[in-house]
């Protein structure tokens, strides 16, 4: 006859965090449960921003993000305030992987500049409470743009004790005081520009613009082998011309 602990085994309880490790994730997730984005073009907009943003930096101390939870004051009990900036960057913090951005452990250095594609689902009052949060917390520019309704909107200060300053639509091009980036509404929407006059670019833009010089440059050595090989028929050393 089968031990009756075998058919019917205790349940198990579910283990409450135990380490410090386990409690402060539980204190602060590194998910907030939402999508990064909820269409291609939102998604496109934030991968242009942190790649483009990241390569502006690359020669700063600087921290750049998509996505990512900042929690920008310890607590004792969840929840815990945060928020995750469609890209952020935090200047005179390190680059490196991070599961989410507590503010303490960083020097104490909120994000300087966010930056927020709206979606479809995202609401007025969504956007208000965003704004009063990075208002908050000390951020000194934070720009908000529809890539569907080419709504366009910024807010900015010289220093966290200051009051925001609002940008709107109609006052681009408008220069980032932080970045020095340029922004600017065309026709077909918002383009944002580097410091020098280019273009922010997509990734896939990059490599085909770097696989068309390298296609450019083979075709030229083609050219210059053929030239060779034609100076040597008619014996011409090419080395000594």
């Amino acid at each position: 006859m089968a031990n009756v602990e075998t058919l019917n085994p205790a349940p198990t309880a579910s283990p409450l965090p135990s380490a410090a490790s386990d409690y402060s994730a539980f204190l602060y997730p590194e998910s907030d449960g939402k999508p990064m984005a909820e269409n291609t073009l939102q998604y496109a907009w934030i991968v242009r921003l942190v790649s483009n943003l990241k390569w502006l930096l690359k020669d700063r101390v600087a921290f750049v993000a998509g996505d990512l939870l900042w929690y920008p004051v310890p607590v004792e009990t969840p929840p815990a305030p945060s928020q995750a900036p469609d890209a952020m960057v935090v200047l005179g913090r390190p680059p490196g992987d991070r599961g989410s951005y507590k503010q303490w452990e960083e020097a104490d250095m909120p994000p300087q500049v966010v930056f927020e594609i709206i979606s479809p689902s995202n609401s007025a009052r969504e956007m208000l409470a965003k704004q009063a949060f990075y208002n908050r917390y000390g951020v000194l520019e934070m720009v908000f743009y529809d890539p569907e309704s080419f709504e366009f909107w910024a807010l900015v200060r010289s220093a966290p004790e200051e009051d925001l300053t609002p940008v709107m639509a109609m006052q681009l091009p408008w220069t980032s005081p932080t970045l020095g980036i340029r922004f600017e509404l065309f026709e077909d929407g918002l383009a944002v520009f580097h410091p020098d006059g280019t273009p922010f670019k997509d990734p896939d833009q990059v490599f085909e613009e770097r696989d068309r010089a390298q296609a450019e440059r083979d075709r030229a050595q083609a050219e210059r082998d053929r030239a060779w090989a034609k100076l040597q028929e008619l014996g011409i050393d090419p080395s000594q011309l």
